[in-house]
């Protein structure tokens, strides 16, 4: 599923959230936010803040993948790398490059691959 206005994001969050078996309550306790933002979320709520919006992905263990989306004027047209913000860490000039983890999205928006 293309991600194109917030209605698409509180379908995939509902969605998600359903075949997880979970309620909206016990995925707002995960995720660290109210129920009612969550309610407002899976409406299609227009301003939800990103950080958040994340915190819920991430909760339901929905990675993000750069690079399916259409061309956008003043966006490069090449796929970018996906990417596992629970892979990240903070690196010291010392470290060796750690090795990607690049999760998958299903194209029906049923999450990893």
């Amino acid at each position: 599923m293309q991600i194109r206005t917030p209605q698409d994001i509180g379908a995939i969050v509902r969605e998600s959230r359903q075949q997880a078996g979970l309620d909206q309550a016990e995925l707002a306790r995960r995720a660290g936010v109210s129920r009612q933002w969550l309610v407002e979320v899976e409406r299609g709520k227009p301003r939800a803040e990103i950080g958040l919006i994340l915190r819920v992905f991430n909760a339901l263990g929905l990675p993000l993948q750069s690079g399916s989306a259409p061309y956008v004027a003043g966006v490069a047209e090449t796929p970018g790398p996906d990417i596992d913000p629970s892979s990240m860490r903070h690196a010291s000039p010392d470290d060796e490059p750690a090795p990607a983890r690049l999760p998958q999205w299903h194209a029906d928006g049923r999450g990893r691959a």
